[in-house]
């Protein structure tokens, strides 16, 4: 990994100005957040069980 793909990951995301989006617009977005957030929560959870088989392998 590269310098520059790791300023990629630390960067955050530009804040959208909400006060121009519709109620369904904002409903949509919402519900695409709450979708990263799932997707996020998932790769956390795979990521601790890879960690949990590594760490049992090295205490055998």
């Amino acid at each position: 990994m590269d310098t520059d793909e790791i300023d990629l990951i630390k960067k955050k995301p530009q804040k959208k100005d909400l006060t121009r989006m519709s109620v369904g617009d904002l409903k949509e977005f919402v519900d695409e957040l709450k979708a990263e957030i799932t997707r996020a929560e998932a790769e956390m959870i795979k990521k601790g069980k890879a960690k949990q088989g590594a760490e049992g392998f090295f205490k055998s």
